[in-house]
């Protein structure tokens, strides 16, 4: 007898987890979670330091490899994506970003056009980011208190990340208290998805509490071979696990929120799609959608790598009697360097026009620093690693299907600093960012910049072909767009165009991506989401509900 749930969420990630527990605790509906990674139970999760063992190679990340990047000179790099509940979130470097204004105000300009009547501004979205957070520090009208997200201060601040915060403020940046503030730009500390150094992912903040709730169902290792689809409306999924083939129906919705690499796969395997690629691979055209898989978006980040002149930073923190003396610290006390993700300080500045909206983020480590399809360039030393993020990329790639086994990698091709203005924007954070090098407090402790060698245009250039990378956030290859927008997949509410009782709720939806990390707005997509199945929509009743 084929099970039969009110509503079946695909992904157990960021935005999936929160929509499902919204279905649940809101809506009072019998929810099942198909997930294909791991429980999110294990040490190395827990701990924020873990990031640096998961990163390089471990069963709780996807690595996919980029197709041939011409533009690029022909490289491949990694674009890992959790294999876990709670996805991103229980994997990332849990910076807490929420974007700014602008970018939700600019949401809904575009999807306003549309015949669906729902505000995706600031204003419309902000209610959502205080009710799921609980910060530890601000408590005003743009941070919530009592929300399931922990959201605290560094844990744990080292001397190389106030170095840099003070160098970057004798480059004339202000210090800001709060980048989810009433302004951006500046320097100073991140926040992060943690309390007492403990992880606060989407799977602890939202699924944790409903464990012994019966209306939800939760299957680990379950990968999803299609949505099934009849008479043009959504009403089951098939998928695969260790028992073999499996399928489930639904009465309310299917809701996709698989990341936006597999979300775009799995509508394809369902027969969405565009149907030249949908043709090569032998899948029925049920719904032709050429925007599926396209408008690619993602943060391209170039490192900036230095030798200090003494034993500053975390390099051997993990090694040894220091070893001992932080893990016992984390154990007795909650606090010490074991808190700490590596990134504790960063900065929001516009090097062309500082008093305009930034267009570079940077992410200050306190240690020699590199992805793994580098770790030959630059020797283990005492050191410090500064990020440069173009925050607002205007490059766009594509993600296809490379067979129809629903285990099989999707291709993928990101483009990133194809466009020549993120090339010229980059090259413009490497050059001010190296300054900082070399000014206030870091002056006196930095014995040599390693990577990039000098900061001329051509160098410059040439490095970060080199080292350009993910900054873990691709987005937007299955955008909400206005009516009449041919490359739009979804309507305003989230619905795929053209079937019935299918949604998106992750970062695939978003028609542009947020200045910032994408682990809060991707949150703040799936309660959407939830709220739009159960026919919330106003500001006011998101308050009220």
């Amino acid at each position: 007898m084929t099970e039969t749930f009110d509503h079946i969420v695909i992904g157990g990630g960021s935005a999936g987890a929160a929509a499902a527990a919204r279905l649940v605790n809101q809506g009072k509906c019998r929810v099942l979670v198909l997930e294909a990674g791991h429980s999110h139970r294990h040490p190395l999760l827990d701990m924020p330091p873990g990031i640096f063992k998961m990163i390089n190679g471990s069963k709780f990340m996807t690595y996919h490899k980029t197709e041939p990047q011409d533009h690029l000179d022909g490289r491949v790099h990694d674009i890992p994506q959790a294999n876990v509940l709670g996805g991103g979130s229980s994997v990332n470097a849990q910076v807490y970003m929420r974007g700014r204004p602008s970018d939700y105000d600019a949401w809904d300009d575009l999807l306003r056009q549309t015949n669906d009547g729902v505000g995706w501004g600031w204003d419309d979205v902000l209610p959502y980011f205080r009710r799921m957070e609980d910060n530890n520090r601000l408590h005003n009208d743009l941070h919530g208190s009592d929300g399931p997200v922990q959201v605290s201060d560094p844990g744990h601040i080292d001397d190389m990340s106030r170095w840099f915060v003070q160098s970057v403020q004798a480059l004339g940046e202000p210090f800001n208290t709060d980048f989810n503030g009433a302004t951006q730009r500046g320097v100073g500390f991140y926040q992060f998805t943690n309390r007492a150094g403990k992880r606060s992912s989407s799977a602890y903040a939202f699924l944790a509490p409903l464990e012994m709730n019966p209306n939800l169902t939760i299957r680990l290792g379950a990968t999803v071979s299609k949505v099934i689809i009849e008479n043009d409306r959504a009403v089951g999924v098939q998928y695969r696990d260790k028992r073999g083939t499996n399928t489930v129906q639904c009465d309310g919705e299917v809701v996709l929120a698989a990341g936006a690499l597999v979300t775009p796969k799995i509508l394809m395997l369902s027969g969405i799609g565009p149907d030249a690629q949908l043709a090569e691979h032998g899948i029925p055209v049920i719904c032709p959608l050429p925007g599926v898989g396209q408008n690619l978006i993602d943060h391209p980040e170039v490192p900036i790598t230095a030798f200090a002149n003494g034993p500053y930073g975390y390099f051997k923190q993990g090694e040894g009697w220091r070893m001992l003396r932080n893990g016992i610290q984390f154990k007795l006390f909650g606090s010490g360097p074991v808190t700490s993700a590596g990134v504790e300080a960063g900065a929001f500045v516009n090097p062309s026009n500082p008093d305009e909206e930034p267009t570079i983020q940077a992410f200050c480590v306190p240690i020699v620093y590199l992805d793994r399809d580098a770790l030959d360039e630059v020797q283990d030393d005492f050191g410090l690693t500064v990020t440069t993020v173009v925050v607002k990329p205007k490059s766009r790639g594509e993600v296809w299907l490379r067979s129809a086994d629903p285990h099989a990698m999707p291709v993928v091709s990101p483009n990133l600093l194809k466009h020549e203005d993120d090339m010229q924007e980059m090259i413009r954070g490497q050059r001010f960012f190296r300054r900082a090098f070399t000014s206030g407090p870091l002056a006196r402790r930095i014995r040599e910049i390693v990577i990039p060698t000098a900061d001329d245009d051509q160098t410059l250039r040439a490095h970060c072909k080199r080292f350009v990378k993910t900054n873990y956030h691709p987005a937007g290859t299955a955008k909400m767009g206005r009516d009449g927008d041919g490359m739009a997949v979804l309507d305003a509410r989230m619905r795929v165009r053209g079937i019935e009782s299918l949604r998106v709720c992750d970062m695939s939806a978003v028609p542009d991506i947020n200045a910032g990390n994408t682990n809060a707005p991707a949150m703040m997509l799936g309660e959407r989401c939830a709220d739009l199945i159960l026919g919330i929509g106003s500001a006011r009743e998101i308050r009220n509900s």
